[in-house]
């Protein structure tokens, strides 16, 4: 798979197959990914939080908010919930502000795992203090990110956003999840 097609399949994904683990080897080897990417002044502040154990994925679950345009689906079913998930921190000893860190780490994991045939899911809607305190996070440690990991198990496809139509994602009746991006030309500005 080329670059591109790699960006492609790389989907937020929010339902997958929870009987297909995700090991902790594959979780180190894609924050090992996300270590070695830039970091703004290279302070490197982020820390991870590895959790793939049924107990652990089910506590955090409990913290996510899952598919904001899609108002009647309360998110993933059990047996569709992701089966693994990387909780990222910003640690404010190091730095007060993580700039931009955390979205090149974030999608630099979910690129990794697209290539290892595994799926993802940025998720900023969460119960910080919640995870907080189910996870023992220390008070120096911002809660930044959740990526949830898994196998997909739904099909996402983008499309040319309509003139007039809306970016909100959706999905019809075959269950497929449908992606608007807006034109090229809609978004480069010819100054």
């Amino acid at each position: 798979m080329n670059f591109e097609q790699l960006i492609v399949r790389n989907r937020s994904y929010r339902r997958y197959d929870q009987s297909k683990a995700v090991g902790a080897d594959t979780l180190r080897d894609l924050v090992d990914i996300a270590r070695r990417t830039p970091s703004a002044a290279n302070r490197q502040p982020l820390k991870y939080v590895l959790i793939n154990d049924p107990d652990g994925c089910a506590r955090l679950f409990a913290h996510l908010a899952w598919a904001g345009a899609l108002k009647d689906w309360p998110g993933p079913a059990e047996g569709e919930r992701p089966a693994a998930y990387v909780i990222i921190l910003c640690d404010t000893e190091i730095a007060k502000d993580p700039g931009c860190d955390h979205g090149i780490a974030a999608q630099s994991m979910l690129l990794a795992a697209t290539e290892r045939g595994l799926g993802g899911c940025m998720l900023g809607a969460i119960n910080r203090e919640g995870i907080r305190q189910d996870f023992n996070i220390p008070d120096r440690c911002e809660i930044l990110l959740v990526v949830a990991l898994g196998v997909p198990a739904e099909k996402c496809v983008l499309e040319e956003m309509k003139a007039g139509a809306g970016v909100d994602y959706y999905r019809d009746a075959q269950d497929v999840h449908h992606v608007p991006k807006r034109p090229l030309d809609e978004i480069i500005l010819d100054l």
